[in-house]
């Protein structure tokens, strides 16, 4: 039997009474069908895509969250590193405060090749935010409490600096030493004798210099000592440099730490070239050993 060619829609209401009735071509209403299906999958598809991206922007959302707080936690970082690095950047010039009165060391002017040093400590990161803020505030606390004792040493120093920069603490000259001070056997009567200070090792022309500020009271030659220079450096303490070969200083001349006096040498009564060096607290010879600073 042939299929009817047209489709037909009676509309009614609950009582039974017809409302409306459509009659129209089948292949409308297939398309119709056809085109409420598509509509109906496109727009499913859609509101999947939707729900997806909301899904997504929710969890750049949280990414964003995430790297601003972790920005902040950086900056924050930065800023405490910062601190830290001014508060030690001020160690530097309370170093030189505190050895200003010392004077500046000499020594070699041409560099060397020796290094050294063992492998660079990594600390692994462990991204715990928590610990690491710790770690912070720790090295903050550490490094202020050092600051306080540095200026708190800082504070004492200003105050013994004058009398400190006054204590002959440098060697006149590097060397072994022969001779210590005190008692020993005399190298010419083989007899016991007191050695008033002690006895350096140093070649004919070698730099004497001053281990701290003073005024030249004698410069010229003893009987004993050979040539011999003597510098007052205040507080009722002297120097003595004996056997020298050239005195480079005169009587009354003020020098400073570090300025060369005289030459080493091998005059007086001496078996070598060496430097007597002799330390006097109110007249009396003391050991030098407890003025070095080596």
């Amino acid at each position: 039997m042939r299929k009817p060619d047209r489709f037909n829609l009676l509309i009614v209401h609950g009582d039974g009474t017809r409302v409306l009735r459509l009659n129209f071509p089948r292949w409308i209403a297939y398309t119709g069908l056809a085109l409420l299906a598509l509509a109906v999958s496109t727009l499913g598809a859609i509101y999947g895509d939707y729900i997806s991206l909301k899904r997504q922007f929710g969890q750049v959302a949280a990414l964003q969250r995430q790297v601003v707080e972790q920005q902040a936690l950086i900056d924050s970082f930065h800023r405490r590193t910062a601190e830290v690095r001014t508060e030690i950047s001020t160690w530097r010039d309370l170093h030189v405060k505190i050895w200003e009165p010392f004077g500046p060391e000499a020594g070699p002017t041409k560099k060397g090749t020796g290094i050294g040093g063992g492998e660079p400590v990594r600390t692994a990161f462990t991204g715990d935010r928590v610990a690491l803020s710790q770690e912070v505030d720790l090295l903050s606390a550490i490094v202020n409490e050092e600051g306080q004792s540095l200026r708190a040493l800082e504070r004492f120093l200003a105050k013994a600096g004058r009398a400190l920069a006054a204590l002959p603490s440098r060697w006149p000259v590097r060397g072994a030493v022969n001779s210590e001070f005190g008692q020993r056997l005399s190298p010419w009567t083989a007899a016991r004798e007191f050695h008033s200070g002690i006895d350096i090792s140093s070649e004919r022309g070698t730099p004497v210099k001053a281990p701290a500020p003073g005024t030249v009271v004698f410069a010229g030659s003893q009987a004993e000592y050979g040539q011999t220079v003597i510098l007052d450096h205040g507080n009722d303490v002297k120097s003595l440099y004996g056997h020298l070969q050239k005195i480079q200083v005169t009587q009354g001349q003020r020098v400073e730490r570090g300025q060369v006096i005289a030459l080493s040498g091998n005059t007086g009564k001496t078996s070598g070239p060496h430097l007597h060096y002799e330390i006097l607290v109110k007249g009396q010879a003391v050991n030098p050993r407890g003025f070095l600073w080596d």
